[in-house]
C-alpha cells in the first residue's frame, strides 16, 4: 500500500496524470473479468472512446441500480461507475478510494492473473 501512496499524484496535478497511479490496480481488476467484458471495458477506456464511454457507463450504472430485474445485475454498477470515473472528477476520487480499500483489504484481487491475454 505504501508504494501506491508514493505514486499518488498531488491534487493540483493534471487529471489525466492522476489516473496513472491507479491504472495498474484497475487493469488487474479488469484482467479478472470474463474475456468479452474485459475486451469491451478496455476498448471503452481508451481516450478516443469518450463519447461511447459516457452513455455506456450511464446505462451500466442504471442497470446496476435495477439489479433486481431479470436482465440487469448488480455487477453492472461498479463497472459503470468505473467507466464514468474516467470523465467525472468526483467519481475519480471515489474510484481511487475504492482501489485503495481493495489494495489494503483484498490484495489477492490484484494478484497477477494466469489467464492468457
Amino acid at each position: 500500500m505504501k508504494d501506491s501512496l508514493k505514486l499518488r499524484p498531488d491534487e493540483k496535478e493534471d487529471p489525466a496524470s492522476t489516473m496513472s497511479a491507479e491504472d495498474w490496480r484497475l487493469e488487474r481488476l479488469i484482467d479478472r473479468a470474463p474475456n468479452r467484458i474485459r475486451s469491451t471495458v478496455r476498448f471503452l477506456r481508451q481516450p478516443s472512446s469518450r463519447w461511447l464511454r459516457i452513455p455506456a457507463g450511464s446505462l451500466l450504472t442504471v442497470g446496476g441500480v435495477l439489479w433486481f430485474l431479470p436482465i440487469a445485475g448488480l455487477w453492472m454498477l461498479p463497472i459503470g461507475l468505473a467507466l464514468l470515473a474516467d470523465d467525472v472528477p468526483p467519481l475519480r476520487s471515489l474510484r481511487r478510494r475504492s482501489l485503495d480499500w481493495i489494495e489494503c483489504h483484498r490484495p489477492d484481487w490484484l494478484a497477477h492473473s494466469d489467464r492468457p491475454q
